[in-house]
Order: structure tokens, then sequence, then C-alpha cells
């Protein structure tokens, strides 16, 4: 898997990854991450700048809220273990 780029913002990390003719979106924050993968054969040849396009704020939002519920479903499935 290689790195390609990252992409800067406040509330996570995001890096972009290319493996076996693949694109790989990975969102992280603090020990929560999610990913998202596109086929080089889907998009129209502008690779990374085309992928970032796609990441536009209301996206980024929506992933950001993702973690939040994320977040509350591990705290209550631990809290049912103790």
């Amino acid at each position: 898997m290689r790195i390609l780029a990252e992409l800067p913002h406040p509330s996570c990390k995001i890096t972009l990854f290319n493996m076996n003719q693949k694109y790989i979106v990975k969102f992280e924050q603090g020990q929560l991450e999610q990913s998202f993968k596109l086929s080089e054969l889907d998009l129209t040849g502008g690779g990374a700048n085309e992928i970032f396009q796609m990441l536009d704020e209301e996206f980024i939002a929506t992933v950001i809220e993702r973690f939040k519920s994320m977040r509350n479903d591990f705290s209550a499935a631990y809290q049912r273990q103790q």
C-alpha cells in the first residue's frame, strides 16, 4: 500500500492510498477509522485530485458525525461489559 497524499483537516486525519488498482481514502480520529475504496476504473483519470474534489465539506461532516456514532456505540458496548 502506497501513500499518495494527506489532506489536512482540523477534525480528523485524511490519507489517500493506492493499492491493487484501488484508491483507499482513510479517515482517522483517535482510535477510530473509516475507509472508502474506489476502483481506478471508476474514475475519469483525475487521480488524487478527482478524489479530493469528492471529499467536500458536506461529505466530511457526515464522516465526523459517523465518528461520534461509532464512539457512542463502542462506549455503550464497553459499558455493558462492566
